[in-house]
């Protein structure tokens, strides 16, 4: 009887346990964590408290979007949260930038300021890089059927970015442009990952 008593009490606790569970603040972001398809920005303001704050977030050429950024004040935790329609109530993926040059998040083993050598090691093969120079520059545009271009567990996609300080050769600049990660010009360049986003499959 005391034993059925113990395990009722905890049912009953369980739910008030898990809602005092604190949010991570850093480690291998997934799917579901910190951030998953179904959250919304009163969803993630609930959880994350005064570490989620509305914020324009850059865009392609120039522009930008509202979304909200969670740990916005430790620079090497920031995370980008995008939606999808103007009242942020679905989550479009997040986004891992070099605002402090590294970052205390991973996904699927890559963080920023990895090397070629290190994504490729996660992808288990040579990948596509795009010409630099341009809005759209240093995006991999292949994985050629590696691990970073399949879907993660729970059905999202990675991308990943890479850049450096500093112009790059000619023969590794310009839209058009598409260079192998083992390219030896783009070896000697040594950019490292800038930018790592996760997209959620489109609802």
């Amino acid at each position: 009887m005391r034993n059925c008593l113990i395990a009722a009490a905890l049912i009953l606790a369980a739910p008030a346990l898990a809602q005092t569970v604190a949010p991570p603040i850093d480690g291998p972001i997934s799917c579901t964590s910190p951030v998953a398809a179904t959250d919304t920005a009163k969803s993630l303001k609930q959880r994350f408290g005064d570490e989620a704050v509305l914020q324009d977030l850059p865009g392609a050429e120039g522009e930008t979007n509202k979304g909200l950024v969670l740990f916005p004040r430790a620079v090497d935790r920031r995370i980008e949260v995008a939606f999808i329609d103007d009242k942020l109530n679905s989550v479009s993926g997040l986004t891992l930038r070099d605002t402090a040059k590294a970052s205390r998040w991973s996904v699927a083993g890559v963080t920023i300021g990895a090397s070629l050598a290190a994504v490729q090691k996660a992808n288990g093969k040579p990948f596509v890089v795009s010409g630099f120079g341009w809005d759209y520059g240093g995006f991999v545009t292949d994985f050629k059927n590696g691990t970073l271009g399949r879907m993660l567990p729970g059905g999202c996609s990675v991308t990943l970015r890479f850049g450096k300080d500093g112009t790059a050769p000619k023969a590794l600049s310009g839209d058009g442009v598409k260079v192998a990660s083992d390219n030896a010009a783009l070896l000697k360049f040594a950019p490292v990952v800038t930018e790592i986003s996760v997209n959620f499959a489109a609802k």
